[in-house]
């Protein structure tokens, strides 16, 4: 199934061999585990459980979402834009430049169209209304970041793939020509530059890959084949830190020191659980973050769109509405589909309160009982 992907040889197995993770045969997290973020306590979620169990892990009714394309024509005031289109990609406009994080349209989080976590609702738009990109970026290997369907139709595209070393081999395999893909160690850094004068746009856009806490994998016998990482966006006039997935880790001191401050941050909320603390963050987590990032705007993301843990779906969104203003945190917290500037953060509105009060209709996603395809890891994010 071509959905696996496949794995790194030759010159970009000797890149992963050198890289600051590598440990003989696929890369480790490496800094120290902060202790109790992964409770031991706590079991963690059989098969059975994570297929069954838990309440309202999907949304009764629609998820209110828009079409930003009106917005999209016209430049950002402030320079910086964000639209958040469900999981974890998000298009950023900033300073003139265009790029798209973890693109994921496909319907499932699976190597199957047929099992596997299934899309709450589709994508507010198609890919072929999106606006011309300058890049796409990828952060690790994950079904719901890296997706067979949709890098298939981005690989028709002219413009460069930016990720961690070792998942250019998915791109490649799935059709993205090996000049425009870039594979970036921890703090390697590739630079954009325009190729012809537009207004509004700086000279050149920096992406800088920088730590996480995860592990990355597609199969039963690939884990940590690839490497993991955050992702630093920077022009001339803005900053923004994009987390992928990660687990609460100190090394966003020295992400701070060395590449911040940042005008945006995005970080994962969702998918947590007490046993797999050390990789996913949660909100309470994503918080505390945020403070060793040294603040920003924070428009959290991996939420709204997959169940991927046992947690009710809105529950991060309410953690967060919860504890962040009492924190001093701007939150950006908008629909799917609405284009938002940090420069211009507004109070909240918690548009999900209403999704479970509608009534359901033709177009609200039915629930179904869930399956795995039998080759899909697990834990599978």
């Amino acid at each position: 199934m071509k959905s696996f992907g496949s794995r790194a040889q030759g010159e970009r197995l000797e890149r992963m061999r050198a890289a600051l993770l590598w440990a003989g045969d696929g890369f480790r997290n490496t800094h120290p585990v902060q202790p109790g973020l992964r409770d031991t306590s706590a079991a963690r979620p059989t098969l059975s459980e994570f297929l069954c169990g838990g309440a309202r892990r999907v949304p009764a009714g629609v998820l209110p979402a828009l079409d930003p394309r009106d917005t999209w024509r016209r430049p950002a005031g402030s320079g910086l834009r964000a639209t958040w289109l469900g999981h974890s990609t998000v298009l950023l406009e900033i300073d003139g430049w265009r790029v798209l994080t973890d693109p994921v349209w496909g319907p499932r989080a699976s190597p199957s169209r047929l099992a596997g976590p299934k899309r709450f609702q589709p994508v507010p738009i198609s890919l072929r209304q999106l606006p011309p990109l300058d890049a796409v970026l990828i952060s690790h290997d994950h079904y719901d970041h890296l997706d067979y369907p949709t890098i298939r139709e981005l690989a028709k595209l002219d413009l460069p793939f930016i990720t961690s070393l070792g998942v250019g081999a998915h791109l490649e395999g799935w059709g993205v020509a090996p000049q425009r893909i870039v594979e970036l160690d921890w703090w390697q850094s590739h630079t954009l530059v325009h190729s012809g004068p537009q207004a509004g746009r700086t000279a050149e856009l920096v992406i800088t890959g920088a730590p996480s806490q995860h592990f990355s994998g597609r199969g039963l016998k690939d884990r940590n084949a690839t490497l993991w990482s955050s992702l630093v966006i920077r022009s001339a006039r803005h900053s923004v830190f994009f987390s992928g997935d990660t687990g609460l880790t100190t090394q966003y001191e020295t992400i701070r020191e060395r590449l911040g401050p940042f005008d945006l941050v995005l970080l994962e909320v969702g998918a947590f659980h007490a046993s797999w603390g050390d990789i996913h963050l949660g909100p309470e987590n994503a918080l505390k973050a945020h403070a060793l990032l040294g603040g920003g705007a924070f428009l959290p993301v991996h939420w709204g769109t997959f169940s991927l843990a046992l947690h009710a779906w809105d529950e991060p969104a309410e953690t967060l509405l919860e504890l962040g203003p009492r924190a001093g945190v701007p939150l950006l917290m908008p629909r799917l589909g609405e284009p938002v500037e940090p420069a211009h953060v507004n109070a909240v509105t918690p548009w999900w309160r209403g999704v479970d009060a509608q009534r359901r209709s033709e177009t609200a996603p039915t629930p179904e009982p869930m399956r795995l395809p039998k080759a899909m890891p697990w834990p599978i994010d």
